[in-house]
């Protein structure tokens, strides 16, 4: 039988070429070359950093619960970023109160969504360091960080040395700080990783970590965004390590 004369036969085809088609479309192709992020100043000590992989425009949505930018009167009933932010953040404290303030003047703010896209920006901010992608780093840093990070770069290029780093995973990630610097946010979040990092030299010979040994690595970043922007995106104002 010509499947092709039958009807049902046909439209089941076209059902199956639409779906992959959006499954496509959704998911995207991976290249092989997707990679993770961290803080210069101590990437090429003991405790090396790297990270993850890029999304489209390399841009991270740290947060929007919801969008438009239009604020909440003051007294409004609690709403569930209210609850959020009391369960994160004791009633009556510096940081309650910074973050509150923060979430009546932009609405689509939620601490949760906030830290998962906290998270994502933080494993393609130190991937891209320890691979030297500037292109990557200048979508996700502010002008300031991004040239503290570029001469970072430069330097151990000049050197010929080169990082070899896996990204083992996020131990946690918690606000530690806030504060609404009218229009611009900011939010301080700190950072405990597991790492795999190791310079070489041109000669490929191991200058600096340890290919084998899982570092723990702690990060203090604050993130920021204007809130009177429609874009939802934040960018890396200010990095801290603890050692």
């Amino acid at each position: 039988m010509n499947i092709f004369n039958d009807p049902t036969t046909i439209v089941m085809l076209v059902i199956a070429v639409f779906i992959l088609v959006k499954l496509r479309s959704v998911l995207g192709k991976r290249t092989g070359n997707e990679r993770p992020p961290f803080d210069p100043s101590r990437f090429e000590r003991r405790d090396g950093v790297e990270v993850d992989d890029s999304s489209s425009g390399n841009v991270v949505t740290i947060n929007r619960r919801g969008a438009g930018n239009q604020s909440r009167p003051t007294g409004s009933p609690s709403s569930q970023a209210d609850l959020a932010i009391d369960a994160l953040a004791k009633p009556g404290t510096k940081l309650n109160g910074a973050l509150k303030e923060i979430a009546a003047a932009d609405p689509g703010f939620e601490p949760g969504s906030f830290l998962e896209g906290a998270k994502m920006a933080y494993e393609m901010i130190v991937t891209a360091f320890a691979d030297g992608d500037r292109k990557t780093l200048k979508n996700l840093l502010s002008r300031e960080v991004y040239d503290g990070f570029s001469n970072a770069l430069s330097e151990r290029e000049a050197k010929g040395h080169h990082v070899r780093a896996s990204f083992v995973g996020i131990d946690s990630a918690a606000i530690t700080a806030a504060e609404f610097l009218k229009p611009d946010i900011h939010v301080t979040t700190r950072f405990v990783s597991q790492i795999i990092s190791a310079t070489y030299d041109k000669d490929e010979k191991l200058i600096d970590g340890d290919p084998e040994q899982v570092a723990e690595v702690t990060d203090i970043w604050t993130f920021s965004r204007d809130s009177r922007s429609r874009d939802p995106n934040w960018k890396l104002v200010a990095t801290e390590s603890e050692s």
